[in-house]
């Protein structure tokens, strides 16, 4: 492939990362982090960064390299919902949930089955690894790792999660962090002004998924975290099947910001309680639509 072909393709893939919030206004561009994760030499990498700057994404500064930009003109960014590395993913994705690959793979037998180049394919395993359903093995291959595939899967984590998170804010050792949940409110209230179509479903979902984890932190107990990561990993994607609309996702935010504002004025048990509350409505809302996947 000619460099400004392989240039075009990762200025596509980095500003669809960029949408979905892997970088963030002010954070550097490395080069050689950037080939690293696509898997291409530096030139191809220098060429998409430049192209990005000429489109307004990226700033450079001289004798500094490239940064995110604060504002980001309109349609610059690509959105990764439509994409065709995306569609691919959740290709694979949905082959791992209904059970049509095996646990391990080789990188030569995704491609052959997937028709994947291999830079595609790397992609789409660092991908899974990142987000916590594939693992390299040791030494060759690659492994499939447990996720929520069933209706009765995904009830039982539910349940645990209601168990676990309004417990975890009663802890002996929780502690409240004003900066943090400063910074999960800025969060929500960004989301609640986001256009579903644009963003993700998995960029949306993995700040769901950050917001209770951070809540969870708080507790001063590492266990908790480490079982609600366990789940939440496990539950993700199903969970990205689901369709994002406005109203489920102001809704969730604006509970979301209840929480937070007990918590703020430190009304922990009323915190609990809403917490607790709050993850019942999801299970309730979520169970039929978790049937209604499984039989597709």
């Amino acid at each position: 492939m000619r460099t400004a072909d392989l240039a075009e393709k990762i200025s596509g893939r980095l500003s669809m990362d960029i949408a979905e919030g892997q970088f963030c206004a002010g954070d550097k561009m490395g080069t050689q982090a950037l080939a690293d994760r696509y898997g291409v030499s530096r030139t191809p990498v220098r060429a998409a960064l430049s192209l990005l700057a000429e489109r307004g994404v990226l700033e450079q500064m001289p004798n500094r390299g490239f940064f995110v930009r604060e504002n980001i003109p309109e349609g610059a960014l690509v959105s990764a919902g439509k994409d065709e590395l995306s569609q691919e993913y959740q290709a694979l994705a949905e082959d791992w949930i209904r059970d049509r690959i095996p646990e391990e793979m080789t990188e030569f037998a995704l491609r052959d089955r997937y028709g994947w180049t291999k830079m595609r394919t790397a992609e789409h395993l660092a991908r899974a690894q990142r987000e916590g359903w594939a693992e390299r093995k040791d030494g060759y291959g690659w492994r499939f790792l447990p996720v929520a595939k069933t209706p009765e899967a995904f009830n039982q984590i539910y349940r645990l999660r209601i168990a676990l998170e309004p417990v975890a804010l009663l802890e002996p050792t929780f502690k409240i962090n004003h900066a943090r949940l400063a910074e999960l409110r800025e969060v929500q209230q960004r989301l609640i002004e986001t256009d579903p179509d644009v963003m993700p479903n998995e960029t949306i979902l993995g700040h769901g998924a950050s917001f209770h984890e951070a809540l969870v932190e708080m507790s001063g107990n590492p266990f908790f975290l480490i079982s609600l990561e366990r789940v939440n990993r496990m539950r993700r994607l199903m969970e990205y099947r689901a369709r994002v609309d406005r109203a489920r996702l102001q809704n969730e935010c604006g509970e979301h910001l209840e929480i937070l504002s007990l918590l703020d004025a430190e009304k922990v048990l009323e915190a609990s309680e809403r917490l607790r509350r709050h993850l019942q409505d999801a299970h309730d809302r979520k169970a039929p639509q978790a049937r209604a996947w499984a039989e597709r």
